[in-house]
């Protein structure tokens, strides 16, 4: 990394300097853009798991997608504990 006073004045060094952290900063967005991804869909399997122990009755694809929307919208959290209040 070029030191401050090296490259201070040099417009050359300091547009180069500036492509190098404007592209460590786009690697950095993007690692953050899919560790959120990641974030967002982790509780998947764990619910997959559980669906697959118990008995669930007929439902349309309507209800599913109403149950899985107010999962991603609310969190699971939230929803068990209304769900503990039926």
């Amino acid at each position: 990394m070029p030191r401050a006073k090296k490259i201070e004045g040099n417009l050359d060094a300091i547009a180069a300097r500036r492509a190098e952290l404007e592209a460590e900063l786009a690697r950095v967005t993007e690692a953050e853009r899919r560790a959120r991804e990641a974030e967002r869909d982790a509780g998947r399997d764990v619910l997959l798991a559980a669906l697959g122990k118990v008995k669930i009755a007929r439902m349309d694809r309507s209800e599913a997608t109403a149950i899985a929307k107010a999962i991603e919208k609310h969190g699971a959290k939230r929803i068990a504990e209304k769900l503990d209040t039926l």
